[in-house]
């Protein structure tokens, strides 16, 4: 079990980095534009996650950084953050919940999509 989860704690301190950047721009297109939730996720989310893919490639995974892996990481989880955001502005959640509810999802799934498919070992 804990070779699972080998790197997450790297993965975790990014985390946070990647967090700030998503949750202010998601209330600055929420709030002051006015942006549904569902697009202000997605674009927040694409734009802390290019920096998040490119540190973890360098520091969590040690695994070089390819336009293939980074376009499959923001598409799984691209479609979590719009799913989840479509679904706030359907049941007309608070912003802060779609923000909490991504970003637990995000922090588990992100990890092993990006261990498990992103950056998986290859054999030599």
């Amino acid at each position: 079990m804990s070779r699972v989860w080998k790197g997450f704690s790297s993965y975790t301190v990014i985390g946070v980095a990647n967090t700030l950047i998503h949750w202010q721009l998601f209330f600055v297109l929420f709030a002051a534009f006015d942006v549904s939730q569902a697009t202000s996720n997605l674009v927040s989310f694409c734009t802390a996650a290019s920096f998040s893919f490119y540190a973890n490639a360098l520091y969590t995974f040690a695994s070089p950084a390819s336009l293939p892996s980074y376009a499959l990481f923001m598409l799984c989880m691209g479609g979590v953050s719009l799913g989840v955001g479509a679904l706030a502005d359907r049941w007309q959640l608070p912003g802060i919940v779609t923000l909490v509810v991504f970003s637990l999802i995000s922090l588990v799934c992100g990890f092993l999509v990006s261990k498990w498919v992103v950056f998986r070992e290859r054999a030599q």
